[in-house]
Protein backbone atom coordinates (compact mmCIF):
# COMPACT_ATOMS: atom_id res chain seq x y z
CA UNK A 1 0.00 0.00 0.00
CA UNK A 2 2.92 2.92 0.84
CA UNK A 3 4.70 1.99 -2.14
CA UNK A 4 1.58 2.28 -4.25
CA UNK A 5 0.88 5.56 -2.43
CA UNK A 6 4.73 6.60 -2.81
CA UNK A 7 4.50 5.97 -7.06
CA UNK A 8 1.52 8.07 -7.13
CA UNK A 9 3.16 10.65 -5.61
CA UNK A 10 6.49 10.82 -7.17
CA UNK A 11 4.47 10.99 -10.57
CA UNK A 12 2.79 14.00 -9.40
CA UNK A 13 6.17 15.86 -8.04
CA UNK A 14 7.66 14.46 -11.40
CA UNK A 15 4.74 16.18 -13.19
CA UNK A 16 5.33 19.59 -11.25
CA UNK A 17 9.00 19.34 -11.97
CA UNK A 18 7.91 19.62 -15.61
CA UNK A 19 6.04 22.68 -15.28
CA UNK A 20 8.97 23.91 -13.34
CA UNK A 21 11.04 23.71 -16.32
CA UNK A 22 8.66 25.74 -18.75
CA UNK A 23 8.28 27.91 -16.01
CA UNK A 24 12.02 28.63 -16.15
CA UNK A 25 12.06 28.43 -19.75
CA UNK A 26 9.25 31.58 -19.79
CA UNK A 27 11.42 33.25 -16.95
CA UNK A 28 14.51 33.14 -19.02
CA UNK A 29 12.71 34.40 -22.20
CA UNK A 30 10.95 36.77 -20.26
CA UNK A 31 14.14 38.50 -18.68
CA UNK A 32 15.79 37.63 -22.79
CA UNK A 33 12.79 39.92 -23.85
CA UNK A 34 13.20 42.76 -21.41
CA UNK A 35 17.15 42.94 -21.57
CA UNK A 36 16.60 43.29 -25.52
CA UNK A 37 13.82 45.57 -25.17
CA UNK A 38 16.19 47.93 -22.39
CA UNK A 39 19.63 47.77 -24.32
CA UNK A 40 18.52 47.32 -27.85
CA UNK A 41 15.45 49.53 -28.39
CA UNK A 42 15.88 51.92 -24.92
CA UNK A 43 12.27 50.85 -24.15
CA UNK A 44 11.54 48.76 -20.65
CA UNK A 45 8.03 47.84 -19.03
CA UNK A 46 7.78 47.89 -15.60
CA UNK A 47 5.24 44.98 -15.65
CA UNK A 48 7.85 42.58 -17.50
CA UNK A 49 10.16 43.36 -15.13
CA UNK A 50 7.98 42.19 -12.35
CA UNK A 51 6.99 39.22 -14.01
CA UNK A 52 10.76 38.20 -14.10
CA UNK A 53 10.88 38.31 -10.47
CA UNK A 54 7.14 36.26 -9.78
CA UNK A 55 8.55 33.27 -12.44
CA UNK A 56 11.60 33.85 -10.30
CA UNK A 57 9.16 33.15 -6.98
CA UNK A 58 7.28 30.47 -8.56
CA UNK A 59 10.48 28.44 -10.09
CA UNK A 60 12.07 29.16 -6.27
CA UNK A 61 8.67 28.00 -3.87
CA UNK A 62 7.54 25.39 -6.12
CA UNK A 63 11.15 24.05 -6.60
CA UNK A 64 12.00 22.94 -2.72
CA UNK A 65 8.67 20.41 -2.90
CA UNK A 66 11.03 18.77 -6.27
CA UNK A 67 14.61 18.63 -4.60
CA UNK A 68 13.41 17.51 -1.44
CA UNK A 69 11.63 14.70 -3.52
CA UNK A 70 15.09 14.66 -5.17
CA UNK A 71 17.03 14.20 -2.36
CA UNK A 72 19.07 17.48 -2.99
CA UNK A 73 18.35 19.69 -0.02
CA UNK A 74 20.40 20.39 2.63
CA UNK A 75 21.87 18.46 5.53
CA UNK A 76 25.49 17.54 7.36
CA UNK A 77 26.47 15.22 4.38
CA UNK A 78 29.67 14.51 6.27
CA UNK A 79 28.51 12.92 9.30
CA UNK A 80 25.33 11.51 6.93
CA UNK A 81 27.24 9.79 4.48
CA UNK A 82 28.92 7.53 6.90
CA UNK A 83 25.72 6.11 8.42
CA UNK A 84 23.67 2.88 7.24
CA UNK A 85 20.64 3.30 5.05
CA UNK A 86 18.54 2.38 8.09
CA UNK A 87 19.80 4.84 9.66
CA UNK A 88 19.75 7.63 7.75
CA UNK A 89 16.00 6.53 6.48
CA UNK A 90 15.04 6.69 10.38
CA UNK A 91 17.02 10.50 10.72
CA UNK A 92 15.10 11.24 7.73
CA UNK A 93 11.80 10.33 9.21
CA UNK A 94 12.09 12.23 12.57
CA UNK A 95 13.41 15.52 10.97
CA UNK A 96 10.69 15.33 8.64
CA UNK A 97 8.11 15.44 11.15
CA UNK A 98 9.86 17.19 13.57
CA UNK A 99 11.27 19.86 11.76
CA UNK A 100 9.80 20.28 8.49
CA UNK A 101 6.30 19.53 9.23
CA UNK A 102 5.91 22.65 11.75
CA UNK A 103 7.49 24.93 9.59
CA UNK A 104 5.24 24.28 6.98
CA UNK A 105 2.36 24.45 8.30
CA UNK A 106 3.70 27.49 10.10
CA UNK A 107 3.73 29.22 6.83
CA UNK A 108 0.56 27.96 5.42
CA UNK A 109 -1.39 29.42 8.67
CA UNK A 110 0.68 32.80 8.72
CA UNK A 111 0.06 33.10 4.96
CA UNK A 112 -3.23 32.62 4.50
CA UNK A 113 -4.07 35.90 6.18
CA UNK A 114 -1.59 37.37 4.16
CA UNK A 115 -3.19 36.53 0.98
CA UNK A 116 -6.64 37.18 1.64
CA UNK A 117 -5.53 40.83 2.83
CA UNK A 118 -4.32 41.06 -0.48
CA UNK A 119 -6.97 39.87 -2.32
CA UNK A 120 -9.61 42.03 -0.38
CA UNK A 121 -7.69 45.16 -0.63
CA UNK A 122 -7.51 44.43 -4.16
CA UNK A 123 -3.22 44.55 -4.26
CA UNK A 124 -1.38 46.32 -7.34
CA UNK A 125 2.08 47.48 -7.34
CA UNK A 126 2.55 50.68 -6.41
CA UNK A 127 4.62 51.42 -9.65
CA UNK A 128 3.18 52.80 -11.96
CA UNK A 129 2.96 50.08 -15.15
CA UNK A 130 3.03 47.42 -12.65
CA UNK A 131 1.02 44.27 -12.67
CA UNK A 132 -2.63 43.62 -11.13
CA UNK A 133 -3.72 41.00 -8.77
CA UNK A 134 -1.07 40.96 -6.42
CA UNK A 135 -2.93 38.58 -4.80
CA UNK A 136 -2.32 35.52 -6.97
CA UNK A 137 1.37 35.74 -6.88
CA UNK A 138 1.19 35.85 -2.52
CA UNK A 139 -1.36 32.91 -3.43
CA UNK A 140 1.62 30.58 -3.91
CA UNK A 141 2.92 30.85 -1.15
CA UNK A 142 0.35 28.89 0.53
CA UNK A 143 -0.05 26.37 -2.63
CA UNK A 144 3.46 25.53 -2.92
CA UNK A 145 3.86 24.58 0.97
CA UNK A 146 0.65 22.77 0.78
CA UNK A 147 2.50 21.08 -1.87
CA UNK A 148 5.60 20.84 -0.24
CA UNK A 149 3.54 19.25 2.58
CA UNK A 150 2.08 16.84 0.26
CA UNK A 151 6.07 16.07 -0.27
CA UNK A 152 6.81 15.97 2.93
CA UNK A 153 4.67 12.91 3.49
CA UNK A 154 6.15 11.64 0.28
CA UNK A 155 9.30 11.28 1.74
CA UNK A 156 8.52 9.85 5.10
CA UNK A 157 6.21 7.34 3.10
CA UNK A 158 9.51 6.67 1.16
CA UNK A 159 12.00 6.39 3.74
CA UNK A 160 9.27 4.26 5.35
CA UNK A 161 9.79 2.03 2.61
CA UNK A 162 13.60 2.37 2.63
CA UNK A 163 14.02 1.68 6.42
CA UNK A 164 11.45 -1.55 5.98
CA UNK A 165 13.48 -2.88 3.06
CA UNK A 166 10.37 -2.78 0.63
CA UNK A 167 12.92 -0.19 -1.47
CA UNK A 168 15.73 -0.60 -3.96
CA UNK A 169 18.32 1.07 -2.11
CA UNK A 170 20.94 3.05 -4.06
CA UNK A 171 24.64 1.38 -4.16
CA UNK A 172 27.09 2.83 -2.89
CA UNK A 173 30.89 2.48 -3.67
CA UNK A 174 33.86 1.60 -1.25
CA UNK A 175 34.62 5.38 -0.41
CA UNK A 176 30.62 5.98 0.74
CA UNK A 177 29.71 8.16 -2.63
CA UNK A 178 26.18 7.09 -4.28
CA UNK A 179 27.28 5.65 -7.27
Amino acid sequence: MLITIEKILNKFIDILGNILVVMLLLMILNVFYDVIMRYVFHNSSIAMQEMEWHFFSIVILFGVSYSLKEDAHVRVDFVYDRLSVKTKAMINIIGTVIFLLPFIILIIYGSIPFVMDSYTTNEVSSDPGGLKHLWMIKAMIPLSFSILLIEAFHYIIKNINIYRGYEDLPQEDPEGALS
